[in-house]
């Protein structure tokens, strides 16, 4: 904490603008006011870290075969440089919580299932040799620059289509019922299986988007069977393998229906036992409220963000592209989210590969004939986030009297106090910050970002 009667700290300041070409850029320090002052007329940003809300899980980003793909097609000082850019905990964004999917997504080369056989229902042809090819090499090698603090939540788009309603991995359909143990066991032996590669698992989702049919990898949960999937088969095939360690995620969909999907989950208590905590995307309409919703009917239950992208293509040089993202992270996080996680850590100039077309966007763009890398508004944004926010930090009291003035707050394992205020509107901002008893004078610009740092939690760019 930083007490009133302590000498004036120092407040170092990082900014990311729009206009002044500003990236994640140390500026000249705030001046520091000598009394705190209500009649300045200027807007006030206050934060008070004696009031401590949730404890920071991560943020990172999506391992999909896409971009591995993309990521292995560099020569190795680039491949070397995104990893530094999104591992590397003392240059890069220090990225700690990722997701990678289990079979194939949109963004991998085409369908694929780790058992493939038809009626393979002891799973004696599972093999993950295909993530051996371009997956986990990608995940190996950012272990080795985020070391043992590296997350990995592991989420399935479709199980093999021999287990499905609609013998089709793509186009929804529905787990056979008599499937659902070997389905199950899939998700044991894709832990195992990773962990013997020297790849651990943090957690598990049961199922990417359970209400989207799409044409892609997909398969349709309503939420009785989610709920009876987890209690009677994922939960305790987990827990027989000894493997209750392993966080079970549900929803894993859009905000919109996150608190009818957690209200039938966690009304029976034999599913909510096993269920750490509850998925969201970003898709569709915002719904911030549905998550403080979930957090407040459900107190003991965790809220991950677990996937978001801009749609339709790369959005080569969109400024709004990282203003979405901040604003979702803001407000998340406001709402006692844990951790956040972008999807594709990395995508070629065209948002793929996508085995359907699916083109998205990704904070980091490479272009493999030329062997170089474009890095997106989104990047620097989530950097002001990721990098100054570190896993165990817990978010503390914060509040602007101006709305336009978007900002959160939290204190970090090691004590610094890391402040994050975004300005999205075409005119600057002046503004008097205060934190503990102390206030300093700061203005963002337009369409800027900014990450205020007192202690020493404050990173190079």
């Amino acid at each position: 904490m930083i007490g009133s009667t302590a000498a004036q700290p120092a407040l170092r300041c990082f900014l990311t603008s729009r206009d002044g070409g500003e990236r994640l850029a140390e500026q000249p320090s705030p001046q520091p006011r000598q009394a705190l002052l209500d009649d300045t007329g200027l807007p006030r940003l206050m934060v008070n870290t004696e009031r401590r809300f949730q404890t920071v899980e991560g943020f990172g980003g999506a391992f999909t075969e896409a971009a591995a793909v993309t990521w292995l097609r560099l020569g190795p000082a680039q491949r070397d440089a995104v990893m530094r850019d999104c591992f590397d905990p003392a240059h890069g964004h220090g990225y700690t919580l990722c997701r990678v999917h289990m079979n194939s997504c949109d963004f991998a080369l085409g369908n694929y299932a780790h058992a493939s056989t038809p009626g393979d229902t002891e799973l004696s042809g599972f093999s993950i040799e295909r993530d051996r090819r371009a997956l986990l090499p990608m995940i190996q090698a950012a272990q080795r620059v985020a070391g043992p603090a590296l997350k990995l939540l592991v989420s399935p788009w479709s199980p093999p289509a021999w287990m499905k309603s609609n013998d089709n991995m793509n186009d929804g359909g529905r787990l056979n019922p008599e499937h659902r143990r070997a389905w199950a066991r899939c998700y044991v032996r894709f832990i195992e299986a990773y962990a013997s590669h020297g790849v651990p698992v943090w957690g598990v989702s049961v199922q990417n988007e359970p209400q989207a049919r799409q044409r892609w990898d997909s398969c349709l949960y309503t939420a009785e069977e989610e709920r009876d999937f987890v209690r009677d088969f994922l939960g305790p095939e987990l827990a027989a393998a000894g493997l209750g360690r392993v966080r079970i995620v549900v929803w894993d969909h859009n905000r919109d229906a996150m608190v009818e999907r957690a209200s039938v989950i966690y009304a029976d208590p034999e599913a909510a036992k096993y269920v750490w905590g509850t998925g969201f995307h970003w898709y569709g309409e915002n719904h911030f409220d549905h998550v403080q919703l979930v957090h407040d009917a459900w107190p003991d239950k965790r809220l991950l963000f677990t996937e978001g992208c801009q749609e339709g293509g790369p959005h080569h040089g969109s400024w709004e592209l990282g203003e979405r993202y901040a604003r979702s992270m803001i407000n998340d996080l406001n709402r006692w989210t844990v951790g956040w996680i972008d999807w594709n850590l990395m995508l070629d100039p065209h948002g793929g590969p996508n085995h359907v077309g699916n083109f998205c966007s990704a904070p980091i763009l490479a272009d493999t004939t030329l062997d170089t890398l474009h890095h997106q508004s989104s990047y620097w944004y989530i950097g002001h986030l990721a990098r100054f926010v570190r896993p165990g930090a817990r978010r503390v009291l914060c509040a602007a009297t101006k709305e336009a003035l978007e900002a959160t707050a939290f204190v970090n394992p090691d004590a610094s106090l890391a402040i994050v205020a975004m300005n999205r509107t075409e005119q600057p901002i002046r503004f008097a910050l205060r934190a503990d008893g102390h206030a300093y004078d700061t203005e963002l610009p337009p369409r800027a970002i900014a990450t205020y740092v007192v202690g020493s939690a404050a990173r190079t760019a």
